[in-house]
């Protein structure tokens, strides 16, 4: 049965976040906020919610393992899952914001997270809020280099959604805050279960089942977008994902319940393995090749996601 909730949860977590983003994007039409605007921010915060939720959800029930293992599980996926699958079906270009803007401040936030924990053990009230400001920080530099340089608005916003009536907004916001927290109750709960019967620890089931499981969205989108030769997915957005996830999911979260450290696992091996994922991308996107990612990469990126799973597993 445990396995059951925690398929329910997922699924829920998946619907529960898709309605978010829609009442989101619809709530900012009606507040007369620019596509560029919504697109960089409201989109990316709606499409934090199942992590978040997540993440919250388990820090206040007493498994903070669980909690960090999720975002930083989440984080290596959307690279070497994500991004791996993606350019294995689509090679993809890396503009230059990725060089001066996505990646420095992905790496920082990741090195930053590191460093808190490692210095004892606890994610701190005042290091989630140093870790939230940092990502509003990050937002206003984009904003405005998104405005300095004309970039266009992302094409992955649906401009049906202007016309959207406000009960509509209402019922999604109501419905898919419920999707949210019920499936993030399930997964929780079905993810501690799960661990507990196989007899493995919650980190290894919070890096992979329930990791995966919020990135999802993410993995849909880009392999859809890939597939119909769409613009739209960028080697940014996942980036940018990543920062989110470490500002706002964990900075938040830390807010409100501090994150200890209980599986020095986490600091020992998955968050290195995070931070080798995102640091090999500049290579990647410099060698043989200046500026894209191929299929032979993405290969490469997806083989390590596999590698790191079968060593979680078999250790």
């Amino acid at each position: 049965m445990s396995i059951f909730y925690a398929i329910i949860g997922l699924i829920l977590l998946v619907i529960g976040g898709e309605l978010l983003v829609r009442a989101s994007v619809g709530l900012s039409f009606k507040l007369k906020l620019s596509k560029l605007v919504i697109g960089m921010t409201v989109v990316s915060f709606a499409t934090s919610a199942p992590e978040l939720i997540v993440s919250m959800q388990a820090a206040l029930d007493g498994h903070p393992d669980l909690a960090l293992s999720n975002v930083v599980g989440s984080n290596i996926a959307n690279i070497a899952l994500v991004l791996g699958i993606t350019a294995m079906i689509a090679p993809l270009f890396v503009n230059m914001e990725f060089f001066k803007i996505n990646w420095p401040k992905m790496m920082l936030a990741s090195f930053l997270l590191y460093f808190f924990l490692q210095n004892d053990l606890i994610l701190s009230r005042i290091e989630g809020a140093i870790l939230l400001f940092l990502l509003v920080v990050f937002v206003f530099i984009l904003l405005f280099r998104a405005r300095k340089l004309r970039l266009s608005a992302p094409e992955t916003i649906d401009d049906s959604l202007q016309h959207i009536s406000n009960y509509k907004l209402l019922f999604w916001f109501v419905l898919g805050g419920v999707a949210l927290w019920g499936g993030s109750k399930l997964l929780v709960n079905g993810a501690i279960d799960i661990a507990r019967v196989f007899g493995i620890s919650e980190n290894i089931i919070g890096v992979s089942m329930v990791a995966f499981g919020t990135s999802i969205p993410e993995l849909a989108a880009s392999v859809i977008a890939a597939l119909r030769k769409e613009k739209a997915i960028s080697l940014g957005n996942l980036i940018g994902s990543n920062i989110f996830n470490i500002g706002s999911v964990l900075g938040i979260t830390a807010l409100i319940q501090p994150i200890q450290v209980l599986d020095t696992q986490l600091l020992n091996n998955d968050i290195i393995w995070m931070l080798a994922i995102a640091a090999i991308l500049v290579p990647m996107a410099l060698l043989p090749k200046r500026n894209k990612l191929s299929r032979v990469e993405g290969f490469i990126l997806f083989s390590g996601y596999v590698i790191f799973l079968y060593l979680k597993f078999a250790g």
